[in-house]
């Protein structure tokens, strides 16, 4: 393999850190590196924040499920949707009036809008988590920034048409080495079909996720004594969980609240 592929091949997530900063010079490659992500229409439909109040950072560690690592982190970036910079642009730039004088009305950002933005962050955030690792550089997703997203939008002050995408720490990892037994992913033929979408069902989703529920067997993470399934364990775990339920309603805050 090439040494992209070896670098995407062996990325691991970490989430212990040293002490040590990102250096100046390391910070600002990876924020070019992220600015060459693909965006729809060059819009860059994304702004990201950078964390660096001790305060804030401690805050956002409990919403996020109470997770001390955030707060630590040497680099937190908050990768957001933002159609708010052109919706303030499009206005007093002349855009709507221009518009209104040829009888086209003013669209408010929509659906439609929410998801390229979405996508937008996402890859951005991506492209920053390579970049980063190619400099020997760890990083976390943080799922848990799209629950509690009232308190999350008081925290950062986020304007209508601005949503959280997802949230990434950074930092050197205190074991920068690649896991002795990688994580297992599902076989290619599970994940990839052609022209059409081919539904799963028991037999097909077991031979997918085979292998994982084998190795969580193996360690003894099962539910019911370990006589349970990979199915049951993430249906206990995370699917009829307390964190999923505030999850949901989150982000219904913020889909009602960027359309409404």
């Amino acid at each position: 393999m090439n040494q992209t592929m070896d670098l995407l091949h062996n990325r691991r997530t970490h989430r212990s850190f040293t002490d040590e900063p990102i250096s100046s010079h390391d910070k600002r490659l990876i924020q070019e590196a992220t600015l060459r992500a693909p965006t729809a229409g060059n819009m860059m439909y994304y702004s990201v924040l950078e964390i660096t109040d001790q305060v804030k950072k401690d805050r956002l560690a409990l919403l996020c499920d109470n997770q001390p690592m955030i707060a630590t982190a040497p680099l937190v970036w908050l990768f957001l949707s933002d159609a708010r910079k052109w919706v303030n642009y499009y206005q007093e730039s002349g855009s709507v009036s221009k518009g209104e004088q040829k009888q086209i009305p003013w669209r408010a950002p929509g659906a439609g809008d929410l998801l390229l933005a979405m996508s937008d962050a996402l890859i951005a955030a991506q492209s920053a988590v390579i970049a980063a690792e190619s400099l020997g550089i760890g990083s976390c997703y943080i799922g848990d920034i799209l629950e509690n997203s009232e308190q999350i939008i008081s925290l950062f002050n986020l304007p209508q048409y601005t949503a959280v995408a997802t949230l990434v720490i950074f930092g050197h990892p205190k074991n920068p080495k690649p896991l002795e037994i990688p994580s297992i992913r599902c076989p290619i033929e599970s994940i990839f079909m052609e022209n059409t979408y081919q539904e799963p069902h028991l037999e097909e989703l077991q031979k997918a996720f085979g292998k994982q529920e084998a190795r969580l067997r193996q360690q003894n993470r099962l539910p019911f004594e370990n006589s349970g399934t990979i199915a049951d364990y993430y249906y206990f775990r995370k699917h009829t969980s307390d964190f999923m339920q505030e999850m949901d309603r989150s982000s219904r805050v913020i889909i009602e609240r960027w359309l409404s």
